[in-house]
């Protein structure tokens, strides 16, 4: 395939793949540098007019904001949505555009301007997991979990506007609430077709991405449902003090995702966005690396299920937060909340 190996058009032998790299094995997702650098060499070209200043500064606001730096936040402690996933994210969304600018006349491209705002949408869509520090009432952002679109969405409405982007902070305020559950699509309020279909290639990255990812099997068994748990999705107590299980343990949510990607991806690809997840194969000759591999991990969660061979989940993937500590700490946490909830129900 033809093209430079940040810009889109290249994909490196996926037989080696690395586990902190994007799905064509050619960008360290781990490294917001790197994923600037990425997007950049796909952004200019693509908009040569157009300020990169406002990217390149979100880019460093992102990695200052995410890794504790940023005066007044805590970082990132949320073990399934690190650091890796929302600059992977970020990269799918930048793939997204080209390949939407590259298909669609001139009316309907969205220009460098949405495009900006989309990009820095997608790089702060989980912001709302990142704890205030004066917060003593929570030990984890995922506690945030139902809730943290919409803290997201307060985050980057002050973002955009102490950024010089003020009079497009209700547009990103609003096209957030595609990469979650918090808002119904048709309750998304944007005066413009155009801020709608941004809303879908937002959404279509974040999801796609994620499943997409080398590690995603292992990601939702050990590190999704820990979050679940600790945001109250895995279980819970009910008003009448019975414990309420979507989730047992992370082989259950295992269980659950076929279902889940069946019954809520596909029809949110499909429909909710409007199959937008195509043009990425406008940069690849035809070819979607995204979906080949969701596809792959699609079939070997099937195999898995089939013969109930667990161990073949053995990847090991890296977890990018702000504290080296935070995967041992939520684990301990986990364990203790969940006795918790069982002896409450007993």
């Amino acid at each position: 395939m033809s093209g430079d190996s940040h810009g889109g058009g290249r994909v490196v032998s996926l037989r080696f793949r690395r586990s902190d790299h994007d799905v064509t094995n050619t960008v360290q997702v781990s490294s917001a540098e790197a994923v600037a650098e990425a997007v950049h060499d796909i952004f200019v070209p693509l908009y040569p007019t157009a300020s990169w200043l406002p990217l390149r500064r979100a880019f460093r606001d992102f990695d200052d904001l995410f890794h504790g730096r940023m005066p007044g936040y805590l970082g990132c402690d949320t073990v399934y949505h690190d650091i890796q996933h929302s600059l992977d994210g970020v990269l799918a969304l930048a793939r997204l555009i080209q390949g939407h600018e590259m298909t669609e006349p001139a009316a309907r491209r969205l220009g460098p301007g949405r495009a900006t705002v989309g990009l820095i949408t997608a790089l702060f869509h989980d912001s709302g997991y990142i704890r205030h520090a004066s917060d003593e009432a929570h030990f984890n952002g995922a506690e945030f979990t139902l809730d943290h679109v919409t803290r997201g969405a307060q985050f980057i409405e002050r973002y955009m506007a102490q950024a010089g982007l003020g009079a497009a902070a209700g547009i990103a305020r609003q096209i957030i609430h595609y990469t979650g559950y918090e808002v119904r699509y048709e309750q998304i309020r944007t005066c413009n077709e155009k801020d709608h279909r941004l809303g879908f290639l937002v959404g279509t990255a974040d999801l796609m991405a994620q499943m997409a990812d080398r590690c995603y099997l292992e990601k939702c068994r050990d590190r999704l449902f820990p979050e679940f748990v600790l945001g109250g999705v895995a279980m819970h107590l009910g008003k009448d003090g019975k414990l309420i299980i979507k989730y047992r343990s992370g082989v259950d949510l295992l269980r659950r995702t076929l279902e889940f990607f069946e019954n809520v991806c596909m029809p949110r690809f499909e429909e909710d966005f409007g199959g937008v997840y195509r043009y990425v194969a406008q940069v690849y000759d035809g070819r979607n690396p995204y979906m080949v591999a969701v596809d792959k991990n699609i079939f070997h969660l099937k195999r898995v299920l089939r013969g109930e061979t667990w161990p073949m989940l053995r990847r090991s993937p890296p977890c990018i937060l702000a504290d080296g500590e935070t995967v041992e700490k939520t684990r301990r946490k986990v364990a203790a909340r969940l006795r918790e909830l069982r002896a409450m129900a007993a």
